[in-house]
């Protein structure tokens, strides 16, 4: 177990340096000077003046040293300032949009979770009848309709035609802030971001459940006069949680576009929303240090979920 901990951390570890390499240069390559973002579009700056401020930022050195300066600081959790926030230091940023967005996430997946393995079960043991059949249709329609799709058409119909729900925001402007108002605010963007994530889980529950119920140890506790209950919620649904366990922690991947468009429909205050308007405004530190952080996050919950599967299956360890 510890063999295969560590066999996936360091994976982890060259992957996250991977992609800030990526992100870096692909940063780099986009059109227009990063310079020009720290300059007052109001003022007249000489040639001169370009140059020190180029020498200042580390600019007129090599790509490879630029990026092992802020690989450097950035180790220290220095992920520099902000060009468009008053020049707020981007981990503070960050720091302050993170709790929403787990937030959302968070119940967002629980929900999904819970909903996906409840239908893949109910599916599974009604297999090929009418719920079947109806609960197949609505998976193929949430995992053909794309997240942004779905969260427009969710803040049309419940929140401006039927009035079920704020349009917008994590709470009430000019209202203290109370549970009650967050669940309100909450509950439409999660529950929006849950339906395409539960649709996933339902159909892989589904097969997985098929699959077990066909095993001879499913026979042979119904042989020995175990009760269908506990056939099912121990034997059946136990062991076949494991591929549901992988494809959660694989589609947390998926789970953070969703997220980025959700915020931005419902102007959640997340990491998401941080993240867009920084690429509207160029904000090359934020968009550096955001999606650092989105990838290290995404990164240790897949490190969690092959460790979790190593604990649940001992067949997948590295002996």
């Amino acid at each position: 177990m510890l063999r295969t901990t560590l066999r996936h951390l360091g994976a982890t570890a060259a992957m996250l340096v991977a992609l800030s390499v990526l992100m870096f240069g692909l940063l780099r390559a986009t059109p227009g000077d990063p310079v020009a973002a720290y300059m007052d579009p109001t003022a007249a700056y000489s040639a001169a003046d370009i140059a020190a401020l180029r020498h200042r930022m580390g600019l007129d050195q090599p790509l490879p040293l630029q990026y092992l300066d802020w690989a450097t600081a950035a180790l220290h959790g220095d992920f520099g300032y902000s060009t468009q926030h008053d020049r707020q230091p981007v981990r503070a940023m960050i720091a302050e949009r993170a709790g929403p967005t787990l937030l959302l996430m968070g119940s967002g997946l629980i929900l999904s979770t819970a909903l996906g393995i409840g239908a893949g079960i109910l599916a599974a043991l009604r297999r090929d009848g009418p719920l079947d059949v109806a609960l197949a249709v609505v998976g193929s329609l949430g995992v053909s309709s794309p997240a942004f799709l779905t969260a427009l058409l969710g803040l049309f119909v419940f929140a401006v035609r039927l009035g079920w729900a704020p349009s917008g925001g994590m709470t009430t402007p000019g209202v203290p802030t109370t549970i009650a108002d967050l669940l309100a605010h909450l509950a439409l963007p999660a529950a929006i971001f849950a339906a395409g994530q539960a649709t996933l889980t339902m159909r892989y529950m589904r097969a997985a459940m098929l699959e077990v119920m066909n095993h001879d140890y499913i026979r042979t506790a119904r042989a020995k006069g175990v009760g269908e209950v506990w056939v099912i919620c121990k034997h059946a649904t136990r062991n076949a949680l494991l591929p549901v366990v992988t494809l959660t922690g694989a589609n947390i991947g998926a789970a953070v576009g969703g997220a980025i468009f959700i915020e931005s429909v419902f102007n959640w205050p997340g990491m998401g929303l941080l993240m867009v308007n920084a690429v509207e405004a160029r904000d090359y530190p934020v968009i550096m240090g955001s999606a650092l952080v989105i990838g290290l996050f995404v990164l240790l919950i897949n490190l969690l979920t092959d460790v979790v599967c190593a604990a649940v299956d001992p067949r997948i360890r590295v002996r």
